[in-house]
This record gives structure tokens, C-alpha cells and sequence, in this order.
């Protein structure tokens, strides 16, 4: 990108929505409450022939620097530090405050570019406001409205203008990097009852000439977990900067925020999530926006962290946090957090192993670490086993080595006969990975005891060694050609 954007402003004056409206989609959260975002975040954006990145900021408040709307005020200023530019933001329509003359004053010290946004331009009487914004002495104000899109054009001229053409337009002749552009993702759903398999389709399920597992390509991440798990100073420790908003209050992230990140060469993109509760505890519509977010997130991940407190493990919301990664096919990795707080720990540990091997019977042999995220322990062990489990996510097996497989296990465990009648099985093959997904085509599919196809579930993953990640196994039957056919008369 060319350059970069700031946002910034008292709450509630419209950042959000600008951002959204910059970046094309409903990224950040919007609320008619003060205060919605916390974090920064960070966006490429496009402005007519402009193309920046964006920054959302949390609301500048005076507040003392240890309050949490402090540590929002430092974030902020971090912003501020790494733009280009800065859009500062007044609400035409409640006119010029107080905290916005003592917020312009911090803006005009950054000696950064600032351009002046009177943003709800369109509502009734919002002129009186616009030119009193005069006063803080950040030269004319550019009348928009984020909401409904009006003044866009005005707003691209006031940033070539103070930036320049020659910073604003990258060279024409520069070659483009093939891989800058964003690539639309296919979220799938959850398996339903109507539904075969979800994953990414194998194009030629019948080839022996499987490609090897690419180490090198980008991952992505999503870390979840319970409200205070401690997701957020994880986050920090992994990228060595305080990134993100933290602190001893429960639920301080609101928004899904990525980040871009490198391990061992890797790039891999994190995304911290906020804390998700028991659905009879959310309340309120910025609470269940937020936790929409969440789910997105989930969806969009790879490999997700499952962020537990090592004091207070395995609450009935960490399971059902778990399951619902599971049912989304998504690959989970559990990380014991706050592992400095632990004593006994090799007995704590044990316990810790046999009871995510009880309370988690649907997917077998998930993988467990101990971390501390304050204190950088584990981190190495913890995406160790990322990498490992996303391979197995990835994993494709021939449908000669399946087949073998299967024979073997027919031969000593047959399926059962239902009704007098043996069932039978005629082959298996994968048509699915992300997670790896199975067809067995079999008669009588709907007869098959869910004893014996979870005994074959358990054989592929023990046989192929696919611990820890998610399967699928689909029952058909092939059609009979001469179903529907009237016999022949003689």
C-alpha cells in the first residue's frame, strides 16, 4: 500500500463506520453506544483510485493511563504514531466539544498530515457544527456522511492534497506482487443432517500421485476461548508488542482483530476473538455482535487455539466451544494457559491429559500444551503442534492404500448382518480434505450401526495416523441401473 490512514476521534462520532465504508466491508463493529472498539485495526482499504491502509482507533477519553479507557487512549496514540496521515473526526451534528479541542491539540503535536472530517453531515442543522469545527484550527473541514456515503469525493481530493500525487499514486510501472491481492475464502458450513461433507474437494479421487504437504504456505488462526483466558496476551507475546488491549477485566476484546505474524518463516495471520459465554449469559445486541465475530473468525481459521485457564480448566463452555470447532470441521489445538500459575504440575498435567481424552471422546487424540502467555513459555512447543495438526487437516490418502485398508478390517470384523441380511461394503475412497472427508459405498447404508462406523473412524485414524483433527464419513449406496424397469415379458 501506498500509505497509511488513521482514524481518529472522540467516541461515537462515526470512526467505525467511516472504516467500514473505506474498507468496503462490515468489518468493525458499529453501535449507537460510545466506546464500541478497543483495538486498533488495521484494514487495506480503497478510496476511489486510491488504495492506503486504514486504522480504527478506539474513542480519545481523559482518563487517568491505568484505566482501561487509558490503555484504549495508548492504543490509540500508537495509531498515530505508525500513520501517514490522520483523519480527525468531529461530529457535525452534536457540533465541536470540549474533548474534541483537547484531542485536536494531541493530533497537531504528531506533526503528522491531518485532515478534518465533519462526519453526519447530512442531519438537519449539522452546518452550525461543521463551522464551528473551524476553531480547532486544523484548517477547513470536509463535510461527509459515513453512514450514506455522501462527500467521498471531496475526501480523496483533501488526501492527494495533503499528501501528494507522487505518494498517493504508487508508480504505474511498478510490477505488482501476484500475491498482494486478497482471495475470496468459501466459508463452509456445519454439517447438517442434509448435508454430505464439508472440506475441500479432492479433484481426482482415484490418483496414487499425492503432493506433498507445503510447510511454507500461509496459515491462518483463530484463538478462542472463555472471557479472561488470557487470548490477548497471547496474541502480544507471540508478536513481542503490545498489540493488543489487555488487562485484569473480563471481556476486554470486543472486535475479531487480525494480525499478521511470522514463526520460523511461516507467515501466519492471527486472529484474537472475543471471549465467547453461555448463550443464556449474552446479552444485549454489542454482545451478540461480538460474538458473531467470533464465529466468523472461527470459520475463516485454519487451525484454532482453544485458550483454557490451567486453574479452572474444562467449564462446560470450553467444551461446548470445542464441539462447535469440531462441527465446524475447523482443526483445534488446546493451549493450558496460565501454566505459571500451576503447582504439582506433572500431576496437574496427567490429570489435565485424561480428562481432555474423556470429556473430548469425538476427536481422539486432540493435542494439549501447557503455556504461559505472560510469561513466553510453550509458545515453540504450542505451534509445533499447529504445524503438525494443520499437515494432518491437509492429509490426502490414496484410494489404493484405503481400500487395502479397508479389506483388512473387513476380514476381521465384518459389518454385522441386520434383518437376516450381511451388510456389505464395496470400496471407500476420500473426496474431501480440510478436514479429511471419506465416501464408503456400501448396501444399505441407512442399516449400518453407528457402533460399527465409528469403529471404522476410529481405524482410519489410528491406521493413518490422523490424530487430533476432525473426520467425515459418508455412507452410499450406487444406484441401481435397473431400478424402475418393468421385466421383460416372455
Amino acid at each position: 500500500m501506498s500509505f497509511t490512514l488513521a482514524i481518529i476521534g472522540r467516541p461515537n462520532v462515526g470512526k467505525s463506520t467511516l472504516f467500514n465504508r473505506l474498507v468496503g466491508r462490515k468489518i468493525a463493529l458499529v453501535d449507537d453506544l460510545p466506546g464500541v472498539t478497543r483495538d486498533r485495526r488495521v484494514h487495506a482499504a480503497k478510496l476511489y483510485d486510491l488504495k492506503f491502509d486504514v486504522i480504527d482507533t478506539a474513542g480519545l477519553e481523559e482518563v487517568p493511563s491505568d484505566s482501561l479507557e487509558g490503555r484504549m487512549r495508548a492504543q490509540t496514540e500508537l495509531a498515530i504514531g505508525e500513520a501517514d496521515v490522520i483523519l480527525f473526526i468531529v461530529d457535525a451534528k452534536a457540533g465541536i466539544t470540549p474533548a474534541d479541542i483537547t484531542f485536536a491539540d494531541l493530533v497537531r503535536r504528531s506533526s503528522k498530515p491531518i485532515i478534518l472530517v465533519a462526519n453526519k453531515a447530512e442531519a438537519r442543522g449539522a452546518e452550525s457544527g461543521m463551522y464551528d469545527s473551524y476553531q480547532l484550527g486544523l484548517g477547513e473541514p470536509c463535510p461527509i456522511s459515513a453512514e450514506h456515503g455522501q462527500g467521498f469525493p471531496d475526501l480523496r481530493d483533501a488526501i492527494v492534497d495533503v499528501l501528494g500525487e507522487e505518494r498517493v499514486f504508487p508508480d504505474e510501472h511498478e510490477v505488482k506482487d501476484p500475491d498482494s491481492d486478497a482471495v475470496a475464502v468459501t466459508i463452509p458450513a456445519v454439517a447438517g443432517p442434509k448435508d454430505d461433507l464439508i472440506g475441500d474437494d479432492i479433484d481426482d479421487p482415484d490418483a496414487e500421485d499425492i503432493p506433498a504437504y507445503d510447510s511454507t504456505k500461509p496459515l491462518r488462526i483463530a484463538i478462542v476461548g472463555r472471557p479472561n483466558a488470557g487470548k490477548s496476551t497471547l496474541v502480544n507475546t507471540m508478536l513481542g508488542e503490545d498489540r493488543l488491549l489487555t488487562g485484569p477485566e473480563a471481556g476486554i476484546t470486543r472486535d475479531s482483530i487480525s494480525v499478521d505474524w511470522e514463526w520460523n518463516g511461516r507467515k501466519i495471520k492471527l486472529f484474537d476473538t472475543a471471549g465467547l459465554r453461555r448463550k443464556s449469559r449474552v446479552q444485549g445486541k454489542l454482545e451478540k455482535l461480538s460474538v458473531g465475530d467470533a464465529l466468523r473468525a472461527i470459520r475463516f481459521a485454519e487451525v484454532v487455539i482453544i485458550v483454557l485457564d490451567a486453574t479452572i480448566p474444562f467449564e462446560k463452555q470450553d467444551l461446548q466451544i470445542a464441539d462447535l470447532i469440531i462441527r465446524e470441521g475447523r482443526a483445534p489445538i488446546i493451549a493450558f494457559n496460565k501454566w505459571d500459575l500451576v503447582e504439582n504440575r506433572q500431576m496437574v498435567l496427567a490429570d489435565l491429559r485424561e480428562k481432555t481424552e474423556r470429556l473430548l471422546p469425538q476427536i481422539r487424540g486432540i493435542r494439549a500444551v501447557p503455556i504461559s502467555g505472560e510469561r513466553n513459555q510453550g509458545i515453540d512447543k504450542l505451534m509445533a503442534a499447529v504445524a503438525s495438526t494443520d499437515e494432518i487437516w491437509n492429509r490426502r490418502i490414496s484410494t489404493g492404500r484405503l481400500n487395502r485398508w479397508m479389506e483388512g478390517v473387513t476380514t476381521h470384523h465384518p459389518p454385522p448382518a441386520v434383518a437376516g441380511r450381511r451388510l456389505k461394503i464395496k470400496y471407500i475412497t476420500q473426496v474431501k480434505t480440510r478436514p479429511p472427508g471419506f465416501v464408503i459405498s456400501c448396501s444399505r447404508p441407512e442399516a449400518f450401526p453407528t457402533s460399527y462406523v465409528r469403529y471404522l473412524s476410529n481405524g482410519l485414524r489410528e491406521t493413518f495416523e490422523m490424530p487430533g483433527v476432525p473426520l467425515r464419513l459418508v455412507l452410499r449406496t450406487s444406484d441401481n441401473p435397473f431400478a424402475g424397469r418393468a421385466k421383460k415379458k416372455r
